[in-house]
């Protein structure tokens, strides 16, 4: 059985710092991604990493903030937090060494989600 359990979700004051982790189990995975959803938006991408050669992707909103990383668990080192990053984040992972990696639909498994916010 496949499983994607988040942990490390919070509340932090803007500027802030937290790490989000994602435990996956159940099969092999090649891509593990961070997606993020705001109350009233879209799910957005947010970080993806390549699980056997370490590459990784950010969206631009993140780039130089977040850092996606691997050992057992995939992380997602959040610093310099703002306001406009509180959503709830998803872990999300995939078999397939193909696409993009940056849509949802790219994911055939996902976690059930920890909320981040932010205060200003």
């Amino acid at each position: 059985q496949v499983r994607l359990v988040e942990s490390g979700g919070g509340l932090v004051q803007a500027g802030g710092s937290l790490r989000l982790s994602c435990a996956a189990s159940g099969r092999t995975f090649a891509f593990v991604g961070w997606f993020r959803q705001a109350p009233g938006k879209e799910r957005e991408f947010v970080a993806a990493i390549n699980w056997r050669g370490g590459s990784t992707d950010y969206a631009d909103s993140v780039k130089g903030r977040f850092t996606i990383s691997r050992v057992n668990v995939v992380y997602l080192q959040m610093n310099s937090l703002k306001p406009e990053d509180t959503a709830v984040y998803y872990c999300a992972a995939d078999p397939s060494r193909w696409g993009s990696r940056r849509s949802e639909y790219e994911y055939a498994y996902w976690g059930q989600g920890t909320q981040v916010t932010v205060s200003s």
